[in-house]
């Protein structure tokens, strides 16, 4: 046996073959773009520097790179499952490989995006799921990984007698990889009903963000809690002040009711009855209480949460508050079969037969990772799905498309749920309301391209601004022109700048530009340049193009294998159409 050192891994034909894609400039349609000031108050802040970027999501994910590595609280992506009909028809060998290429291109840069605590979630089903989770292992390592097992279908409807007939197993499930840079912990996972809801529970906390709740069942939970941590949860508790929560239920229907109540059980409590030295303390705290709630400590370091409001003159007076998510709810664990999965059709307002994902189990993945104002991406958008549901959260998004239902599917829906217009969904569970905004953007075209003689030129497609800040994306610059000063196009560092102009440099432009450019650094990237340019110790001079020809691979369009137009068929999903 060879002692050399040997590592388990995925290999597949092409793997060490890289696409080196030339990072784009991404060119705002303003047509397209759309935004509106909020109408109606709402406890959801409504978000407006979102990003809707149509082109291929290799190219869109590179143009990204730059600005928003280490950047991105959570990404969600359902890519194609490479059924057998996302491709042209290769034998099945090969089209593994061309997809494993495919995806391990695009995840590392989207590992990278992630910040240092980021979540990743990839939906898969069975045909490329062993390989994904391998794949991943090498772009994530295993230990920062999780599998969630999610019904997608019901063992129900037309399908089924063919299964039946056949004496096959029906497809009712797909996987759902988790990836985080820092290991799968301080995740905050929306537990699911446990028992039929306790109409006990009926006061809604209010006054309070879900993380100053959440920081108040900690030392609820935690009988090691300082006197100082016990401190700051009775400071948040004093803002509390109860409602009923026939405030949150906007809805006649006994099923939206009730998936109301679970949906917001972290904030809805209900008091029960207290007696002996539980009430004396309580007796004794309240003195020095002016509003809102409190809590107190036993002698045991047990923790609980009062009301301020209730008759001390009661031998048990019900004033201890407790929270539902505690009792009437569990973790769901990594078996999700609680989802509604059918009757999708028209969930946003647009059809997308058989190719959506349920808008709350887009909800769960997000709320795991992230607070108000957090960036979400999704880089294989289809419908729109986890930018509506971002949007309604009160999250930052980004959303990246290469198919034209960005125009008939995603731009339509988002604007109908900034205009307040979508009330499906998870509208009435997050309170949603309207307002907000995103810009669209296309990818620009390939900077680099041959002219009549086959020699590698400049696109007259760029103008001189468009060049500026394709110069700066390419050479690791910040493109940031400074209204002052005409040669800070772009900056890498405090003191180091960029220049790019067509013309050419002389020697007196040099000389003038090194005394303005004093003790900073400055690259001039120009079509010519006469002098001594090391003359000039704070200038250096590069030749455009010859300068960035070998960046990267100009001229393509996408990943480098064909894809065919793709539309799904009904057969590579089993979601069930029945109500």
């Amino acid at each position: 046996m060879s002692e050399k050192l040997q590592k388990l891994e995925l290999t597949w034909p092409g793997k060490d073959e890289r696409f080196n894609p030339e990072p784009r400039i991404l060119l705002e349609d303003t047509s397209k773009s759309y935004s509106k000031e909020p109408t109606e108050e709402s406890s959801v802040k409504p978000t407006f520097d979102n990003m809707l970027i149509h082109g291929d999501n290799l190219l869109a994910l590179k143009a990204l790179e730059q600005d928003y590595t280490g950047k991105v609280k959570c990404i969600y992506i359902d890519p194609p499952y490479n059924t057998g009909n996302a491709f042209e028809h290769y034998d099945d060998g090969l089209e593994h490989s061309i997809w494993l290429s495919l995806m391990r291109d695009r995840l590392e840069i989207l590992w990278k995006l992630l910040t240092p605590d980021g979540l990743m979630a990839i939906q898969i089903d069975d045909n490329e799921f062993a390989r994904l989770f391998m794949l991943l292992c090498e772009i994530c390592t295993q230990q920062n990984l999780k599998i969630i097992c999610v019904k997608m279908s019901e063992a129900t409807g037309v399908k089924m007698a063919s299964v039946n007939k056949a004496g096959s197993i029906p497809k009712i499930k797909e996987f759902i990889i988790l990836a985080k840079k820092d290991g799968i912990k301080n995740l905050k996972i929306d537990k699911i009903p446990k028992e039929k809801w306790d109409n006990e529970y009926k006061y809604l906390v209010k006054g309070v963000s879900k993380e100053d709740l959440d920081y108040i069942k900690s030392i609820l939970e935690n009988d090691d809690a300082t006197d100082e941590e016990v401190k700051k949860g009775d400071e948040i508790a004093n803002n509390i002040t109860l409602g009923s929560i026939t405030e949150i239920i906007n809805s006649n229907n006994a099923e939206d009711i009730e998936n109301i109540k679970y949906e917001n059980a972290w904030r809805i409590v209900r008091d029960v009855a207290v007696t002996g030295n539980v009430k004396l303390l309580a007796d004794e705290k309240r003195k020095y209480v002016e509003k809102g709630c409190f809590l107190i400590k036993t002698p045991q370091s047990k923790k609980y949460l009062m009301k301020k409001d209730y008759n001390s003159q009661s031998e048990q007076p019900r004033c201890k508050l407790l929270f539902a998510d505690t009792y009437l709810t569990i973790n769901p664990g990594d078996l999700w079969t609680d989802i509604k999965t059918t009757g999708l059709n028209n969930e946003g307002n647009v059809d997308f037969k058989n190719g959506k994902k349920p808008e709350k189990l887009i909800k769960r993945i997000i709320d795991m990772n992230t607070n108000p104002g957090d960036l979400v991406l999704d880089s294989f958008l289809g419908s729109g799905t986890t930018c509506a549901v971002a949007h309604k959260m009160g999250r930052r998004w980004i959303g990246v498309e290469m198919g034209d239902h960005v125009y008939s599917h995603c731009i339509p829906r988002l604007t109908k749920v900034i205009n307040g217009e979508d009330q499906g969904g998870i509208t009435k569970t997050t309170g949603w309301k309207n307002g907000g905004g995103f810009k669209f953007y296309e990818l620009a075209s390939s900077l680099i391209v041959k002219d009549r003689y086959g020699q590698q030129v400049i696109s007259d497609k760029y103008n001189a601004d468009m060049l500026a800040e394709a110069m700066c994306k390419i050479l690791d610059y910040h493109y940031q022109p400074d209204k002052e000063k005409y040669w800070k196009q772009g900056f890498s560092s405090e003191k180091s700048f960029i220049y790019t102009t067509t013309m050419s440099m002389q020697e007196t432009s040099l000389e003038a530009l090194a005394e303005e450019v004093g003790d900073n650094n400055l690259l001039i990237c120009c079509s010519a340049f006469r002098g001594n340019t090391n003359a000039y110790p704070n200038i250096s001079v590069k030749k455009i193009p010859t300068a960035i020809l070998k960046k990267c691979e100009w001229g393509a369009t996408g990943y480098p294998f064909q894809l065919k137009d793709y539309q799904p068929k009904d057969e590579d999903f089993e979601f069930d159409e029945e109500e």
